[in-house]
């Protein structure tokens, strides 16, 4: 008797599907011992559920705050009385179970006058002996699904809801129950629900009035009465009810067998049984009937009660039956035969059972025989089987010539590229979800495929190879493992393609070349890298926003595109990324990087020029070197053994005035601090002027030249360069320092000079400025260049 109750229950919530429920708006106090409504309910509480306790009244205050409720399931209680103002504050209240309770009579249901909002209403199992609905029944306007039972039911009952157009209308039945002819005739239902008591015989004139009267037809908990059910409806010549469901049901293979060719031959035209219990199953073939009106038989969850049988009896009886659809479903069969003639059967639905691939073959003579029987299918549905091999598969349907769908979802199909496949020539829709497929399988598919499923499998890419579905026009390839996005030469028309939750990082847009027709895009979900190699992909999917009517739809953007890599970037969309041109296209950046630089380089080079930057930089390097040279080389005291002065100064009597007016002052007394040997203050008398040029290059430590054109015209200038060539051997290469007064090319030289040749192309020479800014530095560098300690240098006298 609970079991009605869940069903009702579970009705009840599809009814609710639409409205949000949340934990703050359902309270369920179901099974706990109470007496009364409590008075703390929340005022938000939407759903509440007090079955299965003590309770006996309702008052008119127990929802007073309640102003919410929707639900409210009080079954299994103990209620006797329901005050008529019980539901004055609950506006809302849309279902309401009040079955297995201790109700007493329907005419005295006054609390229902407050409930215009009801859709479902369940009072089965109360204590009603009369079936007579009272006035306020009327009142329930937007009523949907009413469950009621009494003991009798009598002409009239029912006429307080002539005008409630019902969907469902169930009635629980007795073990008194005593139904009058006609009773029925004032509802309005879509279907009418039997609940039977166990082993309780049908009414036969129950029966008859609800196949005259009623659409759909339920008969639930059936344990016998089969036969009596099958005469009724052999008796009929013609019924209203066009489906015929039979739920929850324990029934022998030989009534349900007849019963099924009953129906046959009735005007019914849809068949179910769900939650079938079958015994006394057959150990041979059991003859269906091979014409009827009927299109469609439905099996749910099947289950045998018998040990020794005939499975393929069984099958062979409904595969067999002459109907456009057949469905077993939920149930464990592990194979199904092919029928035995040509079956006109068009829609075949065999999903979550244990089928194999042996499916509608047979083997004779150790050989395998196809079925050809089954030519007029148009759509097969094995979601959920034990299906393995992909290739076998197509082999077992080669013969359905019209087969056009074709689902092969959640099963454990492989495809090892092989051997090649042999579908049917016309399938459109094909279906592959959730398998274990990899690439081979674009080499195992029907050529006419229009739309193609391959969601949840193993694939990676799509090969080059693959063969040309120029029909294709929607591919899911929803959660594969694919890092890039396909090209579409295999597609020519491809118009829908979904990539959701794959491992694309960066996807290659311009791959959507080859893509012409593709008009949807799906890629959300994916682990995108936010570098450079994503840029493209984003401005695609800002361009999506805009809806061109020639351009690709990205669904699900921007919400469901999400940074993955870099960690500062993790969990932002796309759409809030940026990513500048500049630093992802190699040219650009070069361009923008070396423009200025050769721009300042520029300016730089002229800047030097126009302000004579190389010869400062020249003379600044020099002073550097002296200074360094300075430091870093240590002569040996006795080396340095007779010498007292700086420096001896070698000059064209031409540039003496240059010499006494310049260098001197410059380098000697205060301003430069330097003993500078000439040979106009420091020749000795008496000497001749060889021994005095070698007398004063000796006492000097180096020797400095004014080389101009006078210069290399001097006899005597040769001489002294010539005796201070050869004391550079004793004190190194920088004893001598040229000084360059005006431009002295090289074919000026004459070649007795061949030392200052070699000197000038070897040495760093000093030249004059002719610009007076620039003589400082000249002589800062001069002076660096012939600064050095002398240890026989006369010590200075002081002046008082």
């Amino acid at each position: 008797m609970r079991a009605v109750t869940v069903i009702w229950a579970a009705v009840m919530l599809v009814g609710l599907q639409q409205d949000v429920l949340t934990l703050d708006n359902i309270v369920v106090l179901s099974s706990k011992n109470l007496s009364s409504v409590p008075k703390d309910l929340p005022q938000t509480v939407e759903f509440l559920d007090l079955s299965c306790n003590h309770i006996q009244q309702l008052h008119r205050g127990d929802f007073k705050k309640t102003t919410l409720l929707k639900f409210l399931n009080m079954s299994w209680n103990a209620l006797e009385i329901i005050d008529p103002l019980t539901f004055l504050n609950t506006p809302l209240l849309k279902d309401l179970d009040l079955s297995h309770n201790n109700l007493e009579n329907l005419l005295g249901q006054q609390y229902l006058t407050h409930t215009g909002n009801l859709v479902n209403l369940n009072l089965a199992h109360n204590r009603f002996v009369k079936m007579t609905l009272g006035r306020e029944f009327s009142t329930l306007v937007k009523l949907k699904r009413l469950a009621v039972g009494a003991t009798n039911i009598s002409m009239g009952d029912f006429k307080q809801i002539t005008g409630v157009k019902l969907w469902t209308l169930t009635f629980s039945l007795n073990n008194e129950f005593k139904y009058e002819t006609g009773s029925l005739t004032d509802v309005h239902a879509l279907r009418f629900q039997i609940c039977f008591l166990k082993n309780q015989k049908i009414n036969n004139n129950l029966i008859s009035d609800a196949l005259s009267l009623f659409d759909e037809v339920e008969l639930t908990n059936l344990t016998d009465g089969y036969t009596d059910l099958s005469t009724l409806l052999s008796q009929r010549k013609k019924t209203r009810t066009s489906h015929l469901y039979l739920s929850n049901i324990l029934i022998k293979w030989k009534d349900l067998t007849h019963y099924v060719n009953v129906v046959l031959q009735s005007s019914v035209t849809h068949l179910s049984a769900s939650d079938v219990v079958m015994t006394n199953l057959p150990r041979n073939d059991t003859d269906v009937i091979r014409t009827s009106k009927m299109k469609s038989f439905t099996a749910r969850r099947a289950i045998v009660a018998s040990f020794f049988f005939s499975q393929e009896a069984v099958y062979n009886f409904f595969i067999n039956m002459p109907v456009e659809s057949l469905a077993i479903v939920e149930t464990s069969i592990i194979h199904m035969t092919c029928p035995k003639s040509q079956s006109p059967i068009r829609h075949l639905n065999f999903s979550y059972c244990a089928l194999s691939d042996t499916i509608f073959s047979r083997v004779e003579q150790q050989k395998t025989l196809e079925c050809e029987n089954l030519d007029s299918v148009l759509t097969l549905t094995l979601v959920g089987n034990n299906l393995k091999s992909l290739q076998l598969l197509s082999r077992r349907l080669q013969y359905m010539r019209s087969l056009q769908n074709l689902d092969l979802g959640l099963n454990s199909l492989v495809y090892d590229g092989l051997v090649e496949c042999v579908w049917p020539p016309n399938i459109t829709n094909m279906t592959l979800s959730s398998n274990s497929l990899t690439d081979s399988v674009f080499k195992c598919l029907p050529k006419g495929t229009k739309i193609l499923n391959l969601q949840n499998n193993h694939i990676s890419v799509i090969p080059p190879s693959v063969m040309k579905l120029k029909n294709l026009s929607s591919l899911n390839l929803n959660s594969n493992r694919l890092r890039d996005l396909p090209v579409c030469n295999g597609f020519p028309i491809l118009n829908e393609l979904l990539l959701r939750s794959n491992s694309l990082h960066a996807p290659s847009v311009n791959k959507l070349e080859s893509c012409r027709h593709l008009k949807t895009l799906d890629v959300s979900h994916n682990p995108f890298t936010c570098t450079c190699a994503l840029r493209d992909f984003i401005i695609l999917g800002i361009r999506s926003e805009i809806h061109s009517p020639t351009g690709i739809e990205l669904m699900s953007w921007p919400s469901h595109y999400y940074c993955n890599y870099p960690e500062n970037c993790r969990n932002s969309t796309l759409k809030d990324i940026s990513i500048p041109e500049v630093s992802c296209n190699v040219g650009l950046l070069a361009a923008t990087i070396l423009c200025p630089t050769v721009l300042v380089i520029i300016v730089t080079v002229s800047l030097c020029h126009y302000l004579d930057g190389p010869w400062y930089m020249g003379m600044i390097w020099q002073w550097t070197r002296a200074k360094h040279r300075a430091k870093t080389r240590h002569i040996r005291p006795e080396d340095l053994v007779g010498v007292e002065f700086h420096a001896f100064v070698s000059f064209s009597q031409h540039n003496a005035d240059w010499v006494h007016n310049f260098l001197l002052p410059n380098l000697e007394g205060q301003a430069g601090g330097l003993r500078i040997c000439h040979h106009e203050n420091h020749f000795l008398p008496g000497k001749t002027i060889i021994q005095n040029i070698i007398s004063c290059v000796e006492r000097s430590r180096r020797s400095v030249f004014v080389l101009s054109a006078h210069f290399v015209k001097s006899d005597w200038c040769h001489y002294e360069l010539y005796f201070a060539s050869h004391q550079r051997l004793a004190r190194g290469s920088d004893s001598v320092v040229l000084v360059l007064l005006e431009p002295l090319p090289q074919y000026l030289i004459p070649s007795k000079y061949y030392q200052l040749k070699t000197m000038m192309s070897r040495h760093t020479y000093l030249e004059w400025p002719q610009d007076r800014a620039k003589h400082r530095l000249f002589w800062a560098n001069l002076r660096a260049a012939l600064q050095t300690d002398l240890p026989n240098a006369p010590v200075p006298e002081l002046v008082d």
